[in-house]
């Protein structure tokens, strides 16, 4: 189950991170979030400046601090935050919700809550969805004939002929969805279809009427090989499973035809779903279904009982970390004999998935799907390689798609999404435009605020041989690069685009001569801000302990523990 949970209008917008804000890791314990709060008070309450311009600063440094305080310390705003981040915290509802504790269930509470808000607000516009299907006869490319005739006209006409590709079906699907109130919805669907010269198709309408926050009800007609009239009931039985009836009437050739399918659902385990469906009438089975399912695995295995279909099936799929690529294999088997599937997909650019799903049965032969996602609309090519079982249409339906595949990546795909990105790029640091100058102003400010903390600790420090920071340079890994290529560079950082000196709050953040930056982007620190929007950043320090010189460089979400003796830099050359 899976939507757009997040309005257009918030997407691509910088957030808070309230563990960064108080150099916290995400496992902190109360204590540790009072201590860091504590810490952060003693520079930002506003009791603690009597100049007005920087009371004024320390005003706005200490609300958001204590914000973020305030909802890490409660285990229920915490939940909701780590789940979901800020736009979780201001969807609104939460209060009628029980205060569950796990992350998992404040994202099912969340995504309940999130259909409940769209549908009130009812985004006045139509939603089209559409699936264009073409089957292809390619049989003639791998399948030979040894008939005279045609071999003594292949030779009389130069001894080369083209093979024969013939568009045997296609099948085209077009719906609409147009909300009538927050409640109503009608949708509208037609449907083509054409196999062997024998065409039809089929016009179809419903009106789905949510009823309340855990049931609607759906009435159908359908128009086209007879009228079919259909009313379909859901309900929420519990939080963890649901209910689907629906009864339908088929008049064809003065016969009337009635129908019914139940479907049941539970959420056995954290991982494990379960279906049973029951049909009877217009088809007659008896369908178990078990998912299986994490961020990187899902198995899914059915067994159905019916006439004539009648078969056990199980697939396989496993989510590779790039690009949202999933690979996918199965196995099915039945009255109709054995059916061995496997392929790939993976998003091409934003808006794209393509893929490939090879297909080989003891009956059905050898084929490959190609199939192209854009937005709403889905194109497959079904395309017959071979009617029997040959190693030859399985070897090229697998490689010939993998290869023409990387060829549009680098040529075409590749191009297209790097202009994409810069056109986001673009587009985010408008939308950003006044939120990094505020960011800016507060990293500013936050320094301002520090000056008396900065100036006790290096004293601290100092006094014992212990941690000082000479240098700290945060920003563009570019310009880091140029400055350690050329240390005269660093002495003037301000003067290099991209960076921003943090050497004063990264010495307040020392503790006992030790610092602790977690993994999370460093633009959130105190006294800091991304100087260098939509670019690879990273944090370079220079330092003294004991007395000895010490350089680090780290990349922006990198975990960083000094004083280091692999730090040293006598050691180093």
């Amino acid at each position: 189950m899976s939507f757009e949970s997040v309005d257009e209008r918030t997407q691509g917008l910088i957030e808070d991170d309230y563990y960064t804000l108080l150099n916290l890791d995400r496992n902190a314990t109360p204590e540790e979030i009072r201590d860091a709060y504590k810490k952060a008070s003693r520079i930002y309450h506003p009791d603690k400046h009597t100049d007005p311009v920087l009371k004024k600063q320390a005003e706005i440094l200490f609300t958001k601090t204590k914000k973020a305080y305030e909802v890490l310390i409660d285990p229920h705003k915490r939940a909701i935050y780590d789940a979901l981040g800020v736009k979780g915290l201001e969807t609104e509802g939460w209060e009628l919700v029980q205060r569950t504790k796990t992350p998992y269930e404040i994202r099912e509470e969340f995504e309940r809550l999130e259909r409940e808000r769209q549908e009130r607000r009812l985004q006045q516009r139509a939603n089209p969805r559409g699936n264009i299907t073409i089957g292809i006869n390619a049989t003639d490319l791998f399948e030979s004939y040894d008939d005279e005739y045609e071999e003594d006209d292949y030779i009389e006409e130069g001894g080369f002929s083209f093979p024969n590709l013939e568009i045997s079906s296609m099948e085209i699907d077009q719906s609409l969805d147009a909300p009538l109130t927050t409640k109503d919805t009608l949708s509208l669907t037609g449907n083509l279809q054409n196999k062997n010269g024998i065409g039809g198709g089929a016009f179809a309408t419903s009106l789905r009427h949510v009823s309340s926050p855990t049931s609607w009800s759906e009435y159908q007609f359908t128009a086209g090989h007879g009228p079919l009239f259909g009313i379909k009931w859901f309900r929420y039985l519990t939080k963890r499973s649901f209910c689907t009836i629906t009864g339908l009437c088929h008049y064809k050739s003065g016969e009337l035809t009635p129908g019914i399918e139940v479907v049941l659902y539970r959420h056995l385990d954290k991982n494990l779903e379960g279906f049973v469906t029951w049909k009877f009438g217009l088809e007659s089975c008896v369908n178990t279904t078990v998912v299986w399912k994490n961020s990187k695995h899902a198995v899914i295995s059915r067994i159905q009982f019916g006439i004539p279909n009648t078969f056990i099936s199980m697939s396989y799929t496993r989510n590779l970390p790039f690009n949202d690529t999933k690979i996918k294999c199965g196995i099915k088997g039945g009255f109709f004999g054995a059916i061995v599937e496997y392929g790939w997909e993976t998003r091409i650019s934003q808006h794209s998935i393509a893929g490939t799903t090879m297909s080989i049965g003891t009956t059905s032969g050898v084929s490959c799907k190609l199939r192209l996602k854009r937005a709403n609309q889905t194109y497959t090519f079904s395309i017959l390689l071979s009617e029997i079982i040959i190693p030859s249409p399985i070897f090229y339906g697998t490689l010939v798609p993998i290869a023409a595949y990387f060829c549009a990546k680098s040529i075409v795909i590749d191009p297209y999404n790097e202009a994409e990105k810069e056109k986001e790029l673009r587009k985010a640091k408008q939308e950003n435009a006044v939120e990094l100058i505020v960011r800016k102003r507060e990293a500013e400010a936050a320094i301002a605020l520090m000056s008396e903390t900065y100036y006790r600790n290096v004293n601290s420090e100092k006094a014992k041989s212990g941690l000082i920071i000479e240098k700290a340079i945060y920003g563009s890994i570019k310009t880091i690069s140029i400055i350690l290529e050329n240390p005269s560079e660093e002495s003037s950082p301000s003067q290099l685009d991209g960076i921003h000196d943090v050497t004063i709050p990264t010495q307040c953040l020392v503790q006992n001569s030790n610092l602790i930056l977690h993994s999370a982007s460093k633009s959130n620190l105190p006294g800091f801000y991304d100087p260098c929007f939509g670019e690879d950043k990273g944090l370079l320090i220079r330092y003294k302990f004991k007395n000895d010189d010490h350089l680090i460089v780290i990349n922006d979400d990198e975990k960083l523990k000094i004083p280091s003796q692999n730090h040293n830099v006598r050691s180093n050359f």
